[in-house]
């Protein structure tokens, strides 16, 4: 027999959350801006992604993986978009996208683990620091209300810390009919406990609207803008999307793991409404894959990567690059694409102009430590 404390989880899972906040009460604010971070687990590769097609040692790198750019949108002279990110290149046309190539924390190893845990929060090595830098980001939000909220089924490392955030994921369990919640609540009414927990999932549940509770990319993009795009919703999201670590059959796994956020973005984008045009969106992953294929269709670990920022508040249509080239002398240890931007730098300029906050407080804020560079601005509107 179920407890009662079990049988509140399954139904409030029925109901289609998974709250991992005691509480989620939104309330007045006093910004408007948005900031998501998209994390891709599992080392992006940014050669293919924004195709550097100019580059002489390109095709000769990559062989059989080489993206033809006969199809590709051209973002400038040099670079190309990979085909599946159709929607983003429209954001790109519209500029309300830009891209930031040959870019890396400062991790410089090749562990999964350790290197997002860099990347979520904001160390120079792994394990540094206790708290993620997009927790910190909330507390420089007056802190009326749960600023901040992950569509995970946990709360990601990044937003891990003691600013108050939430989380909420779909359920893979079927809805539950609104006469087992109206039983369940009268059940709790009484319960000075379990009563807010209680209400919390209801709040979600009614925040979600009828996103549904489908896991696709165009239901999340959905299900984030149905928080985000409320007057009284979170200011700051965390998506999380994995899949990306390529060491085999690169070409057809790359491009459907695009498609997918291309269309994820496009929903949210689409979602936001007219909140759209003060949104930020930050992509990164925890570094890139190496220059050359290797022997199963695929790319190792590697370092630099690209990142990506979005939204109708970016001032976007451009590519940001110290390009380092691709020739073995060019290479990073000569294998991976050489770094030579700073994500730190973007994430502190991108999140500090978002809100606006001033960035060079809030590069102290978020890594608490004087950067190699100083913050990158400039890459969103006033």
């Amino acid at each position: 027999m179920l407890s009662r404390r079990q049988f509140l989880g399954v139904a409030a899972a029925g109901a289609g959350a998974m709250l991992v906040s005691p509480c989620i009460v939104f309330a007045h604010v006093a910004t408007d801006r948005r900031f998501v971070f998209v994390i891709q687990r599992g080392a992006a590769d940014g050669l293919n992604i924004v195709v550097p097609y100019a580059e002489p040692a390109y095709a000769t790198l990559r062989g059989a993986l080489a993206i033809d750019t006969s199809n590709a949108p051209r973002l400038n002279g040099t670079f190309a978009l990979h085909p599946s990110l159709a929607q983003i290149a429209k954001m790109y046309a519209d500029r309300e996208a830009l891209f930031v190539h040959a870019v890396a924390s400062p991790y410089r190893d090749r562990s999964h683990f350790d290197g997002q845990n860099v990347l979520e929060t904001g160390g120079t090595s792994p394990y540094q620091m206790k708290d993620g830098w997009l927790n910190r980001l909330a507390a420089q939000l007056p802190a009326t209300r749960e600023t901040a909220i992950a569509f995970a089924p946990t709360v990601p490392m990044a937003l891990r810390g003691p600013a108050a955030v939430t989380s909420y994921a779909p359920s893979a369990l079927p809805q539950a009919p609104d006469d087992l919640l109206a039983r369940v609540s009268q059940l709790y009414e009484q319960d000075a406990q379990l009563r807010p927990l209680w209400e919390s999932a209801m709040a979600a549940r009614g925040l979600a609207g009828d996103a549904g509770a489908r896991q696709d990319p165009a239901s999340l993009g959905k299900l984030a803008a149905s928080f985000l795009s409320r007057d009284d919703g979170p200011r700051i999201a965390m998506i999380e999307t994995g899949g990306w670590d390529t060491h085999s059959a690169q070409n057809a796994r790359l491009a459907n793991q695009l498609k997918a956020l291309d269309t994820m973005l496009a929903a949210l984008r689409d979602g936001m409404g007219a909140s759209w045009s003060k949104t930020t969106v930050l992509v990164a992953t925890e570094f890139g894959r190496t220059a050359a294929a290797n022997g199963t269709g695929g790319t190792d670990h590697g370092t630099g990567s690209v990142a990506m920022l979005l939204g109708g508040s970016v001032r976007g249509g451009r590519v940001i690059a110290d390009w380092p080239g691709l020739a073995p002398h060019q290479l990073y240890e000569a294998r991976d694409l050489k770094p030579t931007a700073s994500l730190d730098a973007l994430i502190a300029g991108a999140a500090g102009e978002s809100l606006g906050l001033d960035p060079e407080r809030t590069a102290a804020a978020l890594f608490g430590r004087t950067m190699a560079a100083r913050p990158l601005t400039g890459v969103v509107r006033a």
